[in-house]
C-alpha cells in the first residue's frame, strides 16, 4: 500500500522550511534515540536557536512534532510520514545523479537538497522503478519505500573494531563534501574492504589498511563510518 500521496507537483503540501525541519528532526532524533535538541537543529540547519524554537512551536501547533522546552522535539506520526517522504525524494535523487550523470558521492548532496522540494511523487516513483527499486543511496543510507517503511541499517562503528578485524564500509554518517573527498583519497568508499591495523583507544585514533594504503582516523571521525 502506498503511504505517500502521488501528487503531480510538490506545492501546497508543506513549505520548504517545514520539510527541512522535519527531515532534520528525524535524522537527529533517529541517530540519538532521544528528542532532537534545539542546539543540534540550529547547527544542522544553519540558523539561530531562537529561530529553531519559534519553528518548533509552529510544528507543534500543526501536529507535526511534539516540542518540550529545554529538551527538544520529536516527530508525531504525521511528521514522520512527511520526513520519510522528503528523505525518499532526496536519496533517490542522489542515486539517480550518481548512476545517470556520473556525479561523485561528494557532489550529489547539495544538488539533491535543491531538487527534493520541487519534484513530484510521480517522478520519484518513476526514478525508483528506473533504478530497480534500490535499497540504499550512494552513502549507504536506506531509501524509504513508497509505503512509508524504511529498513534499518546493520553495522558497527569503525571506531569500535579491534586490531586484526576485517571490515566492509556500509554507510557514511558524516556526508560533508570535504569528508567524503577525504574518504575517497583514503580508499574508504562505500563497499571498500580493509583491516584494522591498530586501535589506540588511549590516543583516540584507529589505523586501517585498505588496498595496501594505511590511514589513521580519530575516533569521532571513525565513528561516522558503519561497517560490517
Amino acid at each position: 500500500m502506498r503511504l505517500f500521496g502521488n501528487s503531480q507537483r510538490n506545492t501546497g503540501v508543506a513549505s520548504l522550511t517545514i520539510e527541512n525541519y522535519v527531515k532534520a528532526i528525524y535524522q537527529i532524533a533517529g541517530q540519538e534515540s532521544r528528542p532532537a535538541a534545539t542546539g543540534r537543529l540550529a547547527e544542522a540547519l544553519g540558523v539561530s536557536p531562537g529561530t529553531v524554537t519559534s519553528m518548533l512551536k509552529t510544528l507543534s501547533e500543526s501536529g507535526l512534532a511534539e516540542y518540550v522546552p529545554y529538551e527538544g522535539a520529536r516527530l508525531t506520526d504525521q511528521g514522520r510520514v512527511l520526513a520519510l517522504r522528503v528523505l525518499r525524494r532526496h536519496r533517490l535523487i542522489e542515486l539517480f545523479l550518481v548512476r545517470t550523470l556520473d556525479l561523485s558521492w561528494d557532489e550529489v548532496h547539495e544538488e539533491a537538497e535543491n531538487m527534493e522540494h520541487a519534484v513530484s511523487d510521480l517522478l520519484v516513483d518513476r526514478i525508483d522503478a528506473f533504478l530497480g527499486y534500490p535499497a540504499s543511496d550512494p552513502h549507504g543510507d536506506p531509501i524509504p519505500k513508497a509505503d512509508g517503511t524504511v529498513a534499518g541499517t546493520a553495522g558497527r562503528r569503525l571506531a569500535d573494531l579491534a586490531a586484526g578485524e576485517r571490515f566492509r564500509v556500509e554507510r557514511v554518517i558524516d556526508q560533508s563534501s570535504d569528508f567524503l573527498r577525504y574518504l575517497t583519497e583514503a580508499g574508504l568508499k562505500l563497499g571498500a574492504e580493509g583491516q584494522v591495523v591498530a586501535n589506540r583507544t588511549e590516543a583516540g585514533v584507529i589505523t586501517v589498511e585498505v588496498g595496501g594504503q594505511e590511514t589513521t582516523l580519530a575516533h569521532p571521525v571513525a565513528s561516522g563510518l558503519l561497517v560490517t
